[in-house]
Parts: structure tokens; sequence; C-alpha cells
């Protein structure tokens, strides 16, 4: 499962993530099967945009089973974070 999550974003954002994933809620994209390679290019594609584009955010959530939580994050926009898994409580570090 991989899930972006966009907040005042521009709208070539919105219409890039719509075409490869559905649009659950707004700003919120959801992809069942999405490989790494397509993941790997999604978020090159955001970031190139992003150095152009700047302003409101991007999350990005998939499944990593060797990561904290079994889940991988990067983020656009916001202070760095991090998960960390403190006595089985997933917890986001600033």
């Amino acid at each position: 499962m991989t899930v972006v999550v966009t907040r005042d974003v521009a709208d070539r954002y919105r219409g890039f993530l719509s075409s490869i994933m559905p649009e659950a809620a707004p700003g919120v994209f959801v992809g069942a099967e999405l490989s790494r390679g397509v993941r790997e290019r999604l978020w090159a594609v955001m970031q190139d945009w992003w150095s152009d584009l700047p302003g409101g955010s991007v999350v990005l959530l998939w499944k990593d089973d060797a990561e904290p939580g079994r889940l991988g994050l990067r983020t656009l926009g916001l202070s760095p974070r991090t998960l960390a898994d403190l006595d089985g409580a997933l917890l986001v570090r600033r």
C-alpha cells in the first residue's frame, strides 16, 4: 500500500498523482500495489517539481518491512520527520 497526502500544492501535483493513483479523499492518493520503481519515479518527479514550485506539503507513506512500524516515510515542505518504534508504539520524530 502506498499513500500520498498533499496539502496546498499546485494543481500540477494533483493532476500527476491522479494519473497514477485514485484520489480517495481531497489530497489523499492511494495505490494498493505500486512497485518500488514506480514509487521512486513518482517521488523523483515530485522532488524535481518542488524545486520549481515550492509551497504546501507532500507526505509519502508505503509498506517497508525494514523500517520501524513497517512504514517508509518521505516529506516535502515539512520539517524532517522519521518514524520510531517505542516499545511497540509507532511515533513520529521531528
